[in-house]
């Protein structure tokens, strides 16, 4: 799966509308650009994460599995992932820094008339303390949130102290191979390790149509404690 040209990130100032197609016949509109962040697009894993979240085998259960469960999304952006699954049933919080939720409100806004659960958007910035979020959510979503080396601590912090030992947590990325990507890639796998066990959800089960071989997704959970001997 390839991002259609007006999909693109190169031109991040220009404001344009992105239209998801759902199962059910219906769409959701996700205003992008305007702010000049990476946070602005819709990237490629948000849209394959969104598409898994209808898949029948999504979490043993299908997009049912979502309803009227707790949902959080970290670095949600456009807030495209966490809108389907508001769609889907679920109650969502979509989180991102303090310039990205004026985007998220009017996406928010945008797709209302869709929403079978609950939405509502809040500034969140990894590793800092954490105040009136629901806790511990039944899922957390992140798509393409590891691509800064120094964000992966703040990231992991802040995973842990939202997760609980029943969260799941749904992590898509994209499998880049230029720069420095590779080595922020292995450091996050190895940093992730210490405190989570994760799995990673074959190809053939993502959505038929919304998959790429470049983009992975994962089932993560927090270690369970070990019992004193």
């Amino acid at each position: 799966m390839a991002a259609p040209p007006e999909a693109s990130a190169e031109d991040p100032g220009r404001s344009f509308v992105r239209v998801l197609e759902k199962r059910d016949g219906t769409a959701l509109r996700l205003q992008q650009g305007g702010s000049g962040s990476v946070g602005c697009v819709v990237w490629d894993a948000a849209i394959v994460l969104s598409k898994f979240l209808e898949t029948p085998g999504f979490c043993g259960a299908g997009a049912r599995a979502l309803r009227r469960r707790a949902v959080l999304e970290l670095g949600a952006g456009t807030g495209a992932a966490g809108l389907m699954a508001a769609t889907l049933g679920a109650d969502v919080t979509v989180t991102d820094l303090e310039e990205l939720q004026g985007l998220l409100r009017t996406n928010i806004a945008m797709n209302r008339h869709l929403v079978t659960g609950s939405v509502r958007a809040r500034a969140l910035k990894w590793g800092e303390e954490i105040e009136d979020l629901p806790s511990p959510p039944d899922y957390i979503l992140m798509a393409d949130c590891i691509y800064y080396e120094e964000s992966l601590e703040p990231l992991l912090k802040t995973l842990k102290d939202l997760s609980g030992s029943e969260t799941c947590i749904i992590c898509c990325y994209e499998q880049r191979t230029m720069g420095k990507n590779p080595e922020i890639e292995k450091k996050y796998f190895e940093l992730l390790q210490l405190d989570f066990d994760f799995e990673k959800i074959p190809l053939e089960k993502h959505d038929e149509e919304y998959r790429s071989e470049d983009i992975h997704i994962l089932y993560i959970r927090k270690k369970k404690s070990k019992l004193p001997s």
